[in-house]
C-alpha cells in the first residue's frame, strides 16, 4: 500500500501540472497574457459564486501559495472584484467580472473541447466516477489528518 500511496500523490501532482500546461497553452492561443495559468483555473472554479477571500482557499478555488497576489492582480488586470461587505467590514467580497465570465466561457470551451476527446480513449464514464469516489475520500482522510495529530499530541 506504501508505494500506491506514495504513487497517488506524484500522479495527483503531475496531472495538476499537466492541466495547469493545457490550460497555459489555451491562454496562448486566445492571445490572453495578463492572467497566468493558475489564476485562470481559481477565476474558472470561482465562476458564478460571490465568496469572501477566506473562503476562496477553502472552496477549492486554488490561487497558489501567494494569495492576495494573484488576487491583486486579477483585480489590477480587470478579471474579479473585491470590496468591503456592507454588512461586515471586515469581510472582503469577490465577484467574476464580464471580462472574467467571458474568460470562463473560452475555458468551459476548452473544458467540452477535452471531454469530446476523452470520448476515443479508453477512460469511461464510471473510470471517472470511481476515481473522483476515490479522491473524494483521499481528501477527506487528509483534511482530518491535521485534527488527528493534534489530538494524538
Amino acid at each position: 500500500m506504501h508505494n500506491n500511496y506514495i504513487r497517488t500523490i506524484a500522479l495527483v501532482e503531475r496531472l495538476h501540472r499537466q492541466f495547469l500546461e493545457l490550460v497555459r497553452l489555451e491562454l496562448d492561443g486566445l492571445g490572453i497574457h495578463d492572467i497566468n495559468n493558475a489564476q485562470a483555473l481559481s477565476l474558472f472554479n470561482i465562476g458564478d459564486a460571490e465568496m469572501t477571500v477566506g473562503e476562496l482557499g477553502l472552496s477549492g478555488c486554488y490561487l497558489g501559495s501567494n494569495v492576495s497576489y494573484n488576487l491583486k492582480k486579477m483585480v489590477e488586470n480587470g478579471y474579479l472584484t473585491q470590496e468591503r461587505s456592507m454588512h461586515d467590514r471586515r469581510r472582503i467580497d469577490v465577484r467574476v467580472t464580464e471580462k472574467g465570465a467571458r474568460l470562463c466561457d473560452k475555458l468551459q470551451q476548452m473544458h467540452q473541447r477535452q471531454l469530446e476527446m476523452l470520448h476515443q480513449t479508453a477512460v469511461t464514464e464510471e473510470d471517472l466516477r470511481v476515481l473522483t469516489k476515490t479522491l473524494g475520500r483521499l481528501e477527506r482522510f487528509w483534511v482530518r489528518v491535521p485534527e488527528v495529530n493534534r489530538a494524538a499530541a
